[in-house]
Protein backbone atom coordinates (compact mmCIF):
# COMPACT_ATOMS: atom_id res chain seq x y z
CA UNK A 1 0.00 0.00 0.00
CA UNK A 2 1.36 3.47 -0.84
CA UNK A 3 2.08 5.93 1.93
CA UNK A 4 -0.42 8.66 2.78
CA UNK A 5 0.47 12.34 2.53
CA UNK A 6 2.23 13.97 5.48
CA UNK A 7 -0.01 15.12 8.30
CA UNK A 8 -1.55 18.52 7.73
CA UNK A 9 -1.59 18.47 3.91
CA UNK A 10 -4.82 18.38 1.91
CA UNK A 11 -5.83 14.92 0.75
CA UNK A 12 -7.57 14.68 -2.64
CA UNK A 13 -9.36 11.42 -3.50
CA UNK A 14 -10.85 10.80 -6.96
CA UNK A 15 -13.69 8.36 -7.60
CA UNK A 16 -15.38 7.00 -10.74
CA UNK A 17 -18.97 5.76 -10.88
CA UNK A 18 -21.83 5.43 -13.36
CA UNK A 19 -24.09 8.17 -14.57
CA UNK A 20 -27.51 7.69 -13.04
CA UNK A 21 -29.11 9.20 -9.94
CA UNK A 22 -28.82 5.81 -8.24
CA UNK A 23 -25.09 5.53 -8.90
CA UNK A 24 -23.95 9.15 -8.71
CA UNK A 25 -26.09 11.36 -6.47
CA UNK A 26 -25.62 9.47 -3.17
CA UNK A 27 -21.85 9.36 -3.70
CA UNK A 28 -21.63 13.11 -4.30
CA UNK A 29 -23.74 13.74 -1.20
CA UNK A 30 -21.58 11.36 0.83
CA UNK A 31 -18.40 13.06 -0.38
CA UNK A 32 -19.76 16.43 0.71
CA UNK A 33 -20.72 15.09 4.14
CA UNK A 34 -17.36 13.34 4.55
CA UNK A 35 -15.54 16.60 3.83
CA UNK A 36 -17.63 18.32 6.49
CA UNK A 37 -16.61 15.63 8.95
CA UNK A 38 -12.99 15.49 7.72
CA UNK A 39 -12.06 18.95 6.38
CA UNK A 40 -8.58 17.83 5.32
CA UNK A 41 -10.01 15.28 2.85
CA UNK A 42 -11.80 16.14 -0.40
CA UNK A 43 -13.48 13.42 -2.47
CA UNK A 44 -14.63 14.08 -6.03
CA UNK A 45 -16.68 11.76 -8.23
CA UNK A 46 -16.75 11.50 -12.00
CA UNK A 47 -19.31 9.45 -13.90
CA UNK A 48 -19.58 7.42 -17.08
CA UNK A 49 -22.52 5.96 -18.98
CA UNK A 50 -23.81 2.45 -18.35
CA UNK A 51 -22.25 1.35 -21.65
CA UNK A 52 -18.90 2.93 -20.77
CA UNK A 53 -19.25 1.32 -17.35
CA UNK A 54 -19.46 -2.07 -19.06
CA UNK A 55 -16.92 -1.49 -21.82
CA UNK A 56 -13.96 0.45 -20.45
CA UNK A 57 -11.23 -1.75 -18.91
CA UNK A 58 -11.34 -1.08 -15.20
CA UNK A 59 -7.70 -2.01 -14.80
CA UNK A 60 -6.91 1.20 -16.69
CA UNK A 61 -9.15 3.22 -14.40
CA UNK A 62 -7.21 2.01 -11.37
CA UNK A 63 -4.27 4.09 -12.61
CA UNK A 64 -6.38 7.26 -12.59
CA UNK A 65 -8.89 6.90 -9.74
CA UNK A 66 -8.62 6.03 -6.06
CA UNK A 67 -12.20 4.81 -5.54
CA UNK A 68 -13.96 2.72 -8.19
CA UNK A 69 -17.53 1.49 -8.48
CA UNK A 70 -17.28 -1.91 -10.18
CA UNK A 71 -19.39 -4.83 -11.43
CA UNK A 72 -18.74 -8.12 -9.66
CA UNK A 73 -17.82 -10.06 -12.85
CA UNK A 74 -14.62 -8.02 -12.91
CA UNK A 75 -13.24 -9.50 -9.67
CA UNK A 76 -11.54 -12.41 -11.41
CA UNK A 77 -9.55 -9.88 -13.38
CA UNK A 78 -8.90 -7.96 -10.16
CA UNK A 79 -7.41 -11.07 -8.61
CA UNK A 80 -5.14 -11.57 -11.62
CA UNK A 81 -4.09 -7.96 -12.14
CA UNK A 82 -3.99 -6.82 -8.50
CA UNK A 83 -5.39 -3.46 -9.56
CA UNK A 84 -7.47 -2.95 -6.41
CA UNK A 85 -6.78 -3.63 -2.75
CA UNK A 86 -7.78 -6.97 -1.17
CA UNK A 87 -9.99 -5.38 1.46
CA UNK A 88 -9.91 -8.37 3.80
CA UNK A 89 -6.30 -7.45 4.54
CA UNK A 90 -7.28 -3.96 5.75
CA UNK A 91 -10.76 -4.17 7.25
CA UNK A 92 -11.55 -5.85 10.56
CA UNK A 93 -13.07 -9.30 10.79
CA UNK A 94 -15.96 -7.81 12.76
CA UNK A 95 -16.77 -5.37 9.97
CA UNK A 96 -16.58 -8.03 7.26
CA UNK A 97 -18.76 -10.38 9.31
CA UNK A 98 -21.42 -7.68 9.51
CA UNK A 99 -21.25 -7.32 5.72
CA UNK A 100 -21.54 -11.09 5.30
CA UNK A 101 -24.42 -11.39 7.76
CA UNK A 102 -26.30 -8.51 6.13
CA UNK A 103 -25.78 -9.30 2.47
CA UNK A 104 -28.67 -8.91 0.04
CA UNK A 105 -28.69 -12.24 -1.73
CA UNK A 106 -25.18 -13.03 -2.98
CA UNK A 107 -24.19 -9.36 -3.24
CA UNK A 108 -21.37 -9.41 -0.68
CA UNK A 109 -20.09 -12.83 -1.78
CA UNK A 110 -20.04 -11.70 -5.41
CA UNK A 111 -16.98 -9.53 -4.68
CA UNK A 112 -15.08 -12.34 -2.96
CA UNK A 113 -12.82 -14.26 -5.31
CA UNK A 114 -9.59 -16.18 -5.00
CA UNK A 115 -9.65 -15.93 -1.22
CA UNK A 116 -9.97 -12.13 -1.05
CA UNK A 117 -12.66 -9.45 -0.84
CA UNK A 118 -12.07 -7.04 -3.74
CA UNK A 119 -15.01 -4.68 -3.15
CA UNK A 120 -17.84 -3.92 -0.74
CA UNK A 121 -21.44 -4.27 -1.91
CA UNK A 122 -22.54 -0.66 -1.97
CA UNK A 123 -25.52 -1.29 -4.27
CA UNK A 124 -27.77 -4.32 -4.85
CA UNK A 125 -30.00 -5.14 -7.81
CA UNK A 126 -31.45 -7.94 -9.89
CA UNK A 127 -34.14 -7.99 -12.59
CA UNK A 128 -37.59 -7.66 -11.05
CA UNK A 129 -41.06 -6.78 -12.31
CA UNK A 130 -42.22 -3.17 -12.59
CA UNK A 131 -45.55 -1.68 -13.58
CA UNK A 132 -47.75 1.39 -13.74
CA UNK A 133 -50.36 0.80 -11.03
CA UNK A 134 -52.51 3.65 -12.35
CA UNK A 135 -52.73 2.19 -15.86
CA UNK A 136 -53.38 -1.37 -14.71
CA UNK A 137 -56.12 -0.14 -12.39
CA UNK A 138 -57.73 2.04 -15.09
CA UNK A 139 -57.82 -0.97 -17.44
CA UNK A 140 -59.19 -3.26 -14.74
CA UNK A 141 -56.20 -5.53 -15.27
CA UNK A 142 -54.53 -7.35 -12.42
CA UNK A 143 -50.80 -7.74 -12.00
CA UNK A 144 -49.52 -10.82 -13.87
CA UNK A 145 -48.49 -13.70 -11.64
CA UNK A 146 -47.59 -16.39 -14.18
CA UNK A 147 -45.60 -16.57 -17.40
CA UNK A 148 -48.79 -17.27 -19.34
CA UNK A 149 -50.33 -14.07 -18.01
CA UNK A 150 -47.25 -12.12 -19.09
CA UNK A 151 -47.62 -13.45 -22.63
CA UNK A 152 -51.32 -12.57 -22.66
CA UNK A 153 -50.60 -8.97 -21.64
CA UNK A 154 -47.73 -8.75 -24.11
CA UNK A 155 -50.11 -9.78 -26.91
CA UNK A 156 -52.00 -6.55 -26.18
CA UNK A 157 -48.82 -4.53 -26.80
CA UNK A 158 -48.60 -3.28 -23.22
CA UNK A 159 -45.37 -4.96 -22.11
CA UNK A 160 -41.93 -3.34 -22.20
CA UNK A 161 -38.57 -5.08 -21.69
CA UNK A 162 -35.03 -3.74 -22.17
CA UNK A 163 -33.60 -5.78 -25.03
CA UNK A 164 -30.05 -4.59 -25.64
CA UNK A 165 -27.56 -7.48 -25.88
CA UNK A 166 -26.27 -7.43 -22.28
CA UNK A 167 -29.78 -7.61 -20.82
CA UNK A 168 -30.74 -10.37 -23.22
CA UNK A 169 -27.75 -12.40 -22.09
CA UNK A 170 -28.67 -11.96 -18.42
CA UNK A 171 -32.21 -13.11 -19.20
CA UNK A 172 -30.91 -16.06 -21.22
CA UNK A 173 -29.22 -17.27 -18.04
CA UNK A 174 -32.53 -16.82 -16.22
CA UNK A 175 -34.45 -18.94 -18.74
CA UNK A 176 -31.81 -21.66 -18.81
CA UNK A 177 -32.33 -21.95 -15.05
CA UNK A 178 -36.11 -21.86 -15.52
CA UNK A 179 -35.79 -24.84 -17.87
CA UNK A 180 -33.87 -26.78 -15.26
CA UNK A 181 -30.13 -26.18 -15.70
CA UNK A 182 -27.73 -23.47 -14.58
CA UNK A 183 -25.33 -22.35 -17.32
CA UNK A 184 -21.53 -22.83 -17.21
CA UNK A 185 -21.51 -26.36 -15.81
CA UNK A 186 -18.39 -27.35 -17.79
CA UNK A 187 -15.64 -25.71 -19.84
CA UNK A 188 -17.01 -26.75 -23.23
CA UNK A 189 -20.59 -25.54 -23.49
CA UNK A 190 -22.46 -22.61 -21.97
CA UNK A 191 -25.56 -24.76 -21.62
CA UNK A 192 -26.56 -28.20 -22.84
CA UNK A 193 -28.30 -27.86 -26.24
CA UNK A 194 -31.85 -28.91 -25.36
CA UNK A 195 -32.04 -26.49 -22.42
CA UNK A 196 -30.43 -23.70 -24.44
CA UNK A 197 -32.85 -24.17 -27.31
CA UNK A 198 -35.82 -24.18 -24.94
CA UNK A 199 -34.57 -21.00 -23.27
CA UNK A 200 -34.14 -19.19 -26.58
CA UNK A 201 -37.56 -20.25 -27.83
CA UNK A 202 -39.21 -19.15 -24.58
CA UNK A 203 -37.54 -15.76 -24.94
CA UNK A 204 -38.72 -15.45 -28.53
CA UNK A 205 -42.32 -16.11 -27.45
CA UNK A 206 -42.16 -12.85 -25.51
CA UNK A 207 -39.65 -10.69 -27.38
CA UNK A 208 -41.47 -11.20 -30.69
CA UNK A 209 -44.34 -9.15 -29.25
CA UNK A 210 -42.46 -6.06 -28.04
CA UNK A 211 -41.84 -2.73 -29.72
CA UNK A 212 -38.66 -3.01 -31.80
CA UNK A 213 -37.30 0.24 -30.34
CA UNK A 214 -36.83 -1.62 -27.06
CA UNK A 215 -34.00 -3.58 -28.69
CA UNK A 216 -32.06 -0.33 -28.26
CA UNK A 217 -33.20 0.27 -24.66
CA UNK A 218 -31.37 -0.47 -21.43
CA UNK A 219 -33.26 -0.69 -18.10
CA UNK A 220 -33.00 3.06 -17.51
CA UNK A 221 -34.39 3.90 -20.96
CA UNK A 222 -37.21 1.41 -20.43
CA UNK A 223 -38.09 2.94 -17.05
CA UNK A 224 -38.14 6.37 -18.68
CA UNK A 225 -40.49 5.11 -21.41
CA UNK A 226 -42.78 3.66 -18.76
CA UNK A 227 -42.81 6.79 -16.61
CA UNK A 228 -43.02 9.47 -19.32
CA UNK A 229 -45.62 7.84 -21.60
CA UNK A 230 -48.72 5.70 -21.11
CA UNK A 231 -47.66 3.18 -23.77
CA UNK A 232 -46.55 0.40 -21.43
CA UNK A 233 -48.23 -1.04 -18.38
CA UNK A 234 -45.83 -3.72 -17.26
CA UNK A 235 -42.26 -4.97 -17.45
CA UNK A 236 -41.76 -8.61 -16.39
CA UNK A 237 -38.01 -8.32 -15.68
CA UNK A 238 -35.46 -5.53 -15.72
CA UNK A 239 -32.81 -4.46 -13.24
CA UNK A 240 -34.76 -2.61 -10.57
CA UNK A 241 -34.34 1.10 -9.79
CA UNK A 242 -35.89 2.19 -6.52
CA UNK A 243 -35.65 5.82 -7.72
CA UNK A 244 -38.66 5.31 -10.00
CA UNK A 245 -40.69 3.97 -7.07
CA UNK A 246 -40.23 7.24 -5.14
CA UNK A 247 -42.89 9.93 -5.30
CA UNK A 248 -41.75 12.89 -7.39
CA UNK A 249 -38.76 11.28 -9.11
CA UNK A 250 -40.51 10.74 -12.45
CA UNK A 251 -43.66 12.03 -14.10
CA UNK A 252 -45.45 8.81 -13.19
CA UNK A 253 -44.41 6.45 -10.43
CA UNK A 254 -43.49 2.82 -11.04
CA UNK A 255 -44.39 0.06 -8.61
CA UNK A 256 -42.22 -3.03 -8.26
CA UNK A 257 -42.94 -6.68 -7.58
CA UNK A 258 -41.36 -10.10 -7.53
CA UNK A 259 -40.94 -12.07 -10.76
CA UNK A 260 -43.74 -14.25 -12.08
CA UNK A 261 -43.81 -18.02 -11.85
CA UNK A 262 -42.64 -20.21 -14.72
CA UNK A 263 -43.72 -23.86 -14.63
CA UNK A 264 -44.87 -23.29 -11.07
CA UNK A 265 -41.68 -21.73 -9.65
CA UNK A 266 -40.65 -18.05 -9.46
CA UNK A 267 -38.14 -17.00 -12.09
CA UNK A 268 -34.59 -16.63 -10.83
CA UNK A 269 -32.93 -13.59 -12.39
CA UNK A 270 -29.24 -12.69 -12.73
CA UNK A 271 -27.65 -10.71 -9.89
CA UNK A 272 -26.41 -7.19 -10.65
CA UNK A 273 -25.57 -4.29 -8.35
CA UNK A 274 -22.20 -2.63 -7.83
CA UNK A 275 -19.26 -2.73 -5.44
CA UNK A 276 -16.97 -0.07 -4.02
CA UNK A 277 -13.28 -0.90 -4.50
CA UNK A 278 -10.04 0.94 -3.75
CA UNK A 279 -7.26 1.21 -6.29
CA UNK A 280 -3.95 -0.41 -5.40
CA UNK A 281 -2.48 2.89 -6.66
CA UNK A 282 -4.61 5.03 -4.32
CA UNK A 283 -2.78 8.15 -3.20
CA UNK A 284 -4.46 8.13 0.22
CA UNK A 285 -5.50 4.53 0.84
CA UNK A 286 -6.15 4.85 4.58
CA UNK A 287 -8.54 7.75 4.02
CA UNK A 288 -10.20 5.92 1.12
CA UNK A 289 -10.66 2.84 3.29
CA UNK A 290 -12.18 4.89 6.09
CA UNK A 291 -14.65 6.50 3.68
CA UNK A 292 -15.58 3.15 2.10
CA UNK A 293 -16.15 1.51 5.46
CA UNK A 294 -18.34 4.41 6.62
CA UNK A 295 -20.38 4.51 3.42
CA UNK A 296 -21.11 0.76 3.29
CA UNK A 297 -21.95 0.43 6.98
CA UNK A 298 -25.49 -0.47 7.98
CA UNK A 299 -26.33 2.85 9.70
CA UNK A 300 -25.24 4.97 6.69
CA UNK A 301 -26.64 2.63 4.04
CA UNK A 302 -30.07 2.58 5.69
CA UNK A 303 -30.26 6.36 6.16
CA UNK A 304 -28.04 8.88 4.38
CA UNK A 305 -27.09 6.73 1.37
CA UNK A 306 -30.59 5.51 0.55
CA UNK A 307 -32.24 8.85 1.30
CA UNK A 308 -30.04 10.46 -1.37
CA UNK A 309 -31.21 8.04 -4.06
CA UNK A 310 -28.95 5.06 -3.45
CA UNK A 311 -30.06 1.44 -3.65
CA UNK A 312 -28.14 -0.05 -0.73
CA UNK A 313 -26.13 -3.23 -0.59
CA UNK A 314 -26.75 -3.67 3.16
CA UNK A 315 -29.73 -5.79 4.16
CA UNK A 316 -30.80 -3.57 7.06
CA UNK A 317 -31.71 -0.91 4.52
CA UNK A 318 -33.94 -3.33 2.61
CA UNK A 319 -35.93 -4.20 5.71
CA UNK A 320 -36.11 -0.64 7.07
CA UNK A 321 -39.69 0.60 7.35
CA UNK A 322 -38.80 4.26 6.68
CA UNK A 323 -37.06 3.39 3.40
CA UNK A 324 -39.94 1.15 2.36
CA UNK A 325 -42.37 3.98 3.04
CA UNK A 326 -40.16 6.26 0.95
CA UNK A 327 -40.14 3.81 -1.98
CA UNK A 328 -43.68 2.40 -1.73
CA UNK A 329 -42.27 -0.94 -0.52
CA UNK A 330 -39.76 -1.34 -3.35
CA UNK A 331 -37.29 -3.08 -1.04
CA UNK A 332 -39.58 -5.58 0.69
CA UNK A 333 -41.41 -6.36 -2.56
CA UNK A 334 -38.24 -7.23 -4.47
CA UNK A 335 -36.11 -8.74 -1.69
CA UNK A 336 -37.26 -12.33 -2.44
CA UNK A 337 -35.98 -11.97 -6.02
CA UNK A 338 -32.70 -10.53 -4.71
CA UNK A 339 -32.23 -13.51 -2.42
CA UNK A 340 -32.76 -15.93 -5.34
CA UNK A 341 -30.45 -14.06 -7.71
CA UNK A 342 -28.11 -16.13 -9.87
CA UNK A 343 -24.42 -15.30 -9.45
CA UNK A 344 -22.74 -15.18 -12.83
CA UNK A 345 -19.18 -16.35 -13.53
CA UNK A 346 -16.29 -14.12 -12.50
CA UNK A 347 -13.26 -15.92 -13.90
CA UNK A 348 -10.55 -13.88 -15.67
CA UNK A 349 -11.74 -13.64 -19.26
CA UNK A 350 -15.47 -13.87 -18.49
CA UNK A 351 -15.97 -10.23 -19.47
CA UNK A 352 -14.88 -11.09 -23.00
CA UNK A 353 -17.77 -13.55 -23.17
CA UNK A 354 -20.22 -11.12 -21.59
CA UNK A 355 -19.24 -8.30 -23.96
CA UNK A 356 -19.95 -10.41 -27.06
CA UNK A 357 -22.47 -13.12 -26.21
CA UNK A 358 -25.58 -10.95 -26.17
CA UNK A 359 -25.27 -10.08 -29.87
CA UNK A 360 -26.08 -13.55 -31.27
CA UNK A 361 -29.02 -13.81 -28.86
CA UNK A 362 -30.38 -10.50 -30.13
CA UNK A 363 -29.89 -11.69 -33.71
CA UNK A 364 -31.84 -14.84 -32.87
CA UNK A 365 -34.72 -12.85 -31.41
CA UNK A 366 -34.79 -10.60 -34.46
CA UNK A 367 -35.05 -13.75 -36.63
CA UNK A 368 -31.60 -13.40 -38.15
CA UNK A 369 -30.27 -16.64 -36.65
CA UNK A 370 -31.44 -20.15 -35.73
CA UNK A 371 -31.11 -21.61 -32.24
CA UNK A 372 -28.45 -24.16 -33.15
CA UNK A 373 -26.04 -21.62 -34.65
CA UNK A 374 -26.73 -19.21 -31.79
CA UNK A 375 -25.74 -21.79 -29.19
CA UNK A 376 -22.71 -22.81 -31.24
CA UNK A 377 -21.53 -19.18 -31.34
CA UNK A 378 -22.03 -18.86 -27.58
CA UNK A 379 -19.92 -21.98 -27.01
CA UNK A 380 -17.12 -20.66 -29.22
CA UNK A 381 -17.12 -17.34 -27.36
CA UNK A 382 -17.08 -19.17 -24.05
CA UNK A 383 -14.14 -21.36 -25.03
CA UNK A 384 -12.26 -18.29 -26.28
CA UNK A 385 -12.94 -16.46 -23.01
CA UNK A 386 -11.33 -19.24 -20.98
CA UNK A 387 -7.99 -18.55 -22.64
CA UNK A 388 -8.18 -14.76 -22.56
CA UNK A 389 -5.67 -12.98 -20.35
CA UNK A 390 -7.46 -10.25 -18.34
CA UNK A 391 -5.52 -7.47 -20.02
CA UNK A 392 -6.67 -8.75 -23.43
CA UNK A 393 -10.35 -8.49 -22.52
Amino acid sequence: MPETNPKGSEKLIKGITWGHSRGYTPLVAAAQRWNELHPDTTITWEKRSLQQFADYPIERLTRIYDLLIIDHPWVGTAAECKGVLPLDQYLTGEYLKDQTDNTVGASHRSYHYGGHQWALAIDAATPVASYRPDLLAAAGHRLPETWEEVLALAAKGRVAIPAIPIDLLMNFYMFCIAHGTEPFQNETTVIEPDTGKAALETMRDLYSTIDKKLFQANPIAMAEYMTTTDDYWYCPFAYGYSNYARTGYARHRLAYADLVTFKGAPLRSTLGGTGLSISANARHPLEALAFAQWLTSGPVQSTFYAEHGGQPGHRKAWTDQHLNNLTHNYFTNTLPAMDRGYLRPRYPGYLYFQDHAGDPIQEFLLNKRDAKSTLRTLDHLYQDSLTKHPLEV
